[in-house]
C-alpha cells in the first residue's frame, strides 16, 4: 500500500471512531460503555498518526530527495531486471506487480461506515438464529423474598431461573415488569396456519462480555399479545404462563403478557438489567 493511501487510511479511521464515539453515540452498538476512553485514545493515536504521515509527504527535505533519486534508480534497475526476467520465460506472466492491488481499497470502507453509515446494533435477526443462554444453577439459599411490589421489576434472567430453579414457586401469581426487544419466534413463524403459532414472539436481552461479537441471548417467550415488529424495545407486565412444572428444569420461561408498551432503546442495552433511568 503506498504512503498517501495509508495516510488516507489513517485519518479515515481515526475520524471514523471519534464520530462514534464523540459526536454520536454509535459505539455502544458494538461495545460496553466501558471501553469509551479506550476507543477515544485510539481515534486520537490514528489521527495523530495519519497526520504525521501526510506532514511528511507534503514536507520532503533533502535526505527525502536524495532516497527519492536513490529509489528510483533502484526501482528502474529492478523493473530492467524484471523484464528481462520475463523475456525469459516468454512472456507468460502477463501483470505487473509494482503497483499495490486494488484490493487495499476496500480497507477503506469500515472507516467510511462509522461516518456515513454506522451498521445497526445485534438484535432480532442474530437472536433469532441462536439459542437462548442457559442460566447459571443456582442454590435454594441463593433466592431472596421478592418484593411485594407489584409490578415486580426484574430481569429476564432472574426470571428464568426463579420458574426453573426456585423450588419456592414465589413467582407464581406474580405480575412481574420486564424490557427488551422483541424477537419473532421463527419455529412458530414456519409452522404457519392459524391460533398462537403465528403470533409467537419473544422478550430478548443480549449480554456481551466485551463486544457484539461474544453476545448471548436470554428469551422469554409472550403470549397472549400480538408481536410489534422486531427489534423494538418494549417494556411489558404479566404472569408466569404455566407450561411444565414450576420450579423445575421442565418449567418453560413464558409470560401472559397483560399490558405491552413501546420504550427507547436503554443506555445498558448489552446487559440482562433492570432499564436506568436518566
Amino acid at each position: 500500500m503506498k504512503r498517501p493511501l495509508q495516510a488516507l487510511l489513517l485519518l479515515l479511521s481515526g475520524l471514523g471512531l471519534l464520530h462514534a464515539t464523540v459526536v454520536t453515540d454509535h459505539y455502544l452498538r458494538y461495545v460496553k460503555p466501558g471501553m469509551h476512553p479506550l476507543l477515544v485514545a485510539s481515534g486520537v493515536l490514528l489521527l495523530v498518526l495519519g497526520a504525521a504521515e501526510a506532514w511528511s509527504l507534503w514536507r520532503p527535505t533533502a535526505g527525502d530527495e536524495q532516497e527519492a533519486e536513490t529509489a528510483t534508480d533502484a526501482e528502474t534497475a529492478t523493473e530492467a531486471a524484471t523484464d528481462a526476467d520475463i523475456e525469459g520465460h516468454g512472456h507468460d506472466h502477463g501483470h505487473d506487480h509494482s503497483t499495490p492491488p486494488r484490493v487495499a481499497w476496500l480497507l477503506l470502507l469500515p472507516a467510511l461506515s462509522l461516518l456515513f453509515y454506522a451498521p445497526p446494533a445485534i438484535g432480532a435477526y442474530t437472536a433469532s438464529r441462536e439459542a437462548p443462554k442457559a442460566v447459571a444453577v443456582t442454590d435454594q439459599d441463593d433466592f431472596d423474598p421478592l418484593p411485594k411490589t407489584s409490578p415486580l421489576p426484574i430481569t429476564l434472567t432472574d426470571f428464568t431461573s426463579r420458574v426453573q430453579q426456585d423450588r419456592d414457586r414465589a413467582i407464581d401469581g406474580r405480575t412481574v415488569e420486564m424490557t427488551g426487544f422483541v424477537t419473532p419466534d421463527k419455529g412458530a413463524s414456519a409452522e404457519g396456519g392459524g391460533g398462537e403459532g403465528t403470533t409467537g414472539w419473544y422478550l430478548t436481552r443480549a449480554i456481551v462480555s466485551c463486544c457484539a461479537a461474544d453476545a448471548q441471548f436470554v428469551k422469554v417467550r409472550v403470549h397472549g399479545a400480538p408481536p410489534p415488529p422486531a427489534d423494538t424495545w418494549v417494556t411489558l407486565t404479566g404472569t408466569w404462563h404455566p407450561s411444565g412444572t414450576l420450579g423445575t428444569r421442565s418449567a418453560v420461561a413464558g409470560l401472559d403478557a397483560h399490558t405491552v408498551k413501546k420504550a427507547p432503546r436503554p443506555p445498558n442495552a448489552y446487559a440482562d438489567a433492570v432499564p436506568l433511568t436518566n
